[in-house]
């Protein structure tokens, strides 16, 4: 367990995984804190480190006008306890780190995708999902019914040249350009 002070005046704890649960009653139950409200948790990905994720969870003392950042590393393997127990609201939050980022809580009473399709494969907020997905879901009206395909993205029409916006494309005839008048360009 450490505590650091970040640049922005704000508090943070950094604690273990086996530390987590008895930090977050303390926090909440210690008259010294009174850390009564919780007000987020998400998740962060660092892939080149061993533990891989950060699960940060944000509190609020109204009672002090207060705020803390507590937050505790994992791996891919190891689950983080659930809070659902010390503050209800942490249900969805934590449902959301696992359907993003694949983080497991140990005693959540419903782990479940809430963002994401049921058959939805992968977490797409890791830094090593694929940028174009997997598969796409889409509803055809020829077959009357979704449709699952595997993810696609055509870029006619997107050749770059890096010249500046104003003096490129000249020699390039996109569709609509037949309606107007080209521009005469002199090449020396």
């Amino acid at each position: 367990m450490m505590n650091e002070l970040m640049d922005t005046n704000e508090q943070t704890l950094i604690v273990t995984v086996e530390d987590l649960l008895s930090e977050m009653i303390r926090l909440r139950d210690d008259p010294a804190t009174q850390f009564d409200q919780l007000i987020d948790i998400c998740g962060v990905d660092y892939p080149e480190r061993e533990q891989r994720f950060e699960v940060v969870y944000h509190l609020l003392s109204l009672r002090r006008n207060t705020r803390l950042r507590v937050k505790v590393c994992t791996d891919e393997n190891t689950p983080v306890p659930s809070i659902v127990g010390l503050y209800p609201a942490a249900g969805w939050f934590e449902r959301e780190c696992w359907d993003m980022y694949g983080i497991k809580f140990s005693g959540h009473p419903d782990l479940r995708r809430i963002l994401t399709d049921y058959g939805f494969e992968g977490h797409p907020l890791r830094k090593d999902f694929p940028l174009t997905g997997f598969v796409e879901v889409r509803y055809d009206d020829e077959q009357k019914r979704v449709v699952y395909e595997p993810v696609k993205l055509v870029q006619d029409f997107r050749n770059f040249d890096n010249l500046s916006p104003w003096a490129g494309m000249t020699d390039v005839m996109l569709p609509g350009d037949e309606k107007g008048t080209r521009p005469v360009v002199s090449r020396r």
